[in-house]
């Protein structure tokens, strides 16, 4: 049972039946009503990620570790 089904096609990011351009180059931090979704970890964050995009977000975690 899904949920709510999140993918990128594209330069589109669909959530659920909902379809648009991508705001974000990466789709890291695209904003879903109150919410912000995080690729890597395939999930809505309360408040947007402090990185760019996927490569700074991977480079921090193999810097300290972990999130």
């Amino acid at each position: 049972m899904t949920l709510l089904n999140v993918h990128i096609e594209d330069n589109y990011i669909v959530i659920g039946s909902k379809r648009r351009k991508m705001l974000t180059e990466h789709g890291c931090n695209e904003p879903f009503k109150d919410r912000f979704w995080c690729p890597r970890k395939k999930w809505f964050m309360k408040g947007p990620c402090p990185f760019m995009n996927k490569i700074e977000c991977g480079n921090y975690r193999q810097m300290c570790g972990s999130l």
